[in-house]
């Protein structure tokens, strides 16, 4: 019996010992759902080949993934944001003491290159040919974008056509461009906006260039007085505008731009903190830029928050 005993206690001591190497051979990355192509087919696999373990990729608006977080709902190792805010949400909770810039992209108009309104939209590049702006209010026109609410994409397609209508001059073009801010016949959950745009479900979407690069998507390039990717246009042009959107509590916030740089940080609740540090290190490293940069995204930009 006692043989019994101890057999059982050796078989549960080695079950013990393989979890636990199972779950540190592990790591769960929560990042922004408009990285999904780079995050988990560039730089998770080839990551996860270098240090032999197991990469697991969750992507959502990062407002949202902030949110489940913060909740504790969701427990992960490392997150990757675009703008500020959303880590934000994570340093008021106590779970992010210090994240770091580990690359930049800029707003765009992506379009399915099969749509019937794509030749215009290709054509609005040239100068001669009526502008994007104007394309996008064709009748029967399915434009998409993302719930402000929840992803800061949302809210910088509603921060860039508000910077249109003062740069192009035409008073009321964001209203007749996206309708309402939570316009159902517009937004979609992040994670499905280009797939949709890809499927020919929609006809044009707003996009970081970066995903959409990776996505293998036309899109119009806008102006950096418009496109919320240079700095030294904050103070006098990006911080005339604003959104109004209500906080966790109800209460009605005011919402300006922030830059499109995408910051990194580990999670003092990850589960394996090693492992999520040697994979910010490689966001950082020249083989995660490198990788970074072959999906379209740009240079870190600015100092770690």
């Amino acid at each position: 019996m006692l043989k019994k005993s101890r057999a059982w206690l050796l078989s549960g001591l080695v079950l013990s010992v393989a979890l636990s190497a199972h779950a540190e051979s592990a790591i769960h990355v929560t990042y922004a759902g408009s990285m999904g192509v780079v995050m988990d087919k560039a730089l998770g696999p080839a990551f996860a080949e270098r240090e032999h373990l197991t990469y697991q990729g969750q992507g959502e608006g990062a407002y949202g993934m902030a949110r489940l977080l913060a909740s504790k709902k969701v427990v992960a190792d490392v997150f990757v944001s675009i703008t500020p805010g959303p880590i934000e949400v994570l340093q008021k909770a106590g779970l992010v003491g210090q994240a770091v810039p580990v690359a930049s992209t800029r707003m765009v108009i992506a379009y399915n290159p099969k749509s019937r309104f794509a030749p215009a939209l290709e054509a609005s590049k040239n100068a001669n040919s009526p502008a994007w702006w104007k394309v996008l209010q064709s009748p029967g026109l399915r434009f998409g974008r993302t719930d402000a609410a929840t992803d800061p994409q949302g809210q910088n397609i509603i921060f860039t056509v508000q910077l249109a209508e003062k740069y192009y001059r035409q008073p009321g073009l964001a209203r007749q461009i996206l309708g309402d801010v939570q316009n159902p016949q517009q937004v979609f959950g992040e994670g499905g906006l280009l797939p949709r745009l890809q499927a020919g479900q929609i006809d044009a979407a707003s996009g970081y260039e970066s995903a959409t690069i990776s996505a293998k998507l036309p899109y119009i390039a806008l102006p950096d007085e418009i496109n919320l990717s240079n700095p030294t246009f904050t103070k006098d042009w990006y911080d005339t505008v604003s959104l109004q959107l209500p906080d966790k509590n109800g209460q009605m916030q005011t919402l300006k731009p922030q830059p499109l740089v995408f910051y990194a940080a580990v999670l003092k609740n990850a589960p394996n903190p090693q492992q999520a540090q040697a994979f910010v290190s490689y966001l950082q490293s020249p083989e995660g830029q490198q990788l970074f940069e072959a999906n379209g995204y740009g240079q870190p930009k600015g100092g770690a928050l």
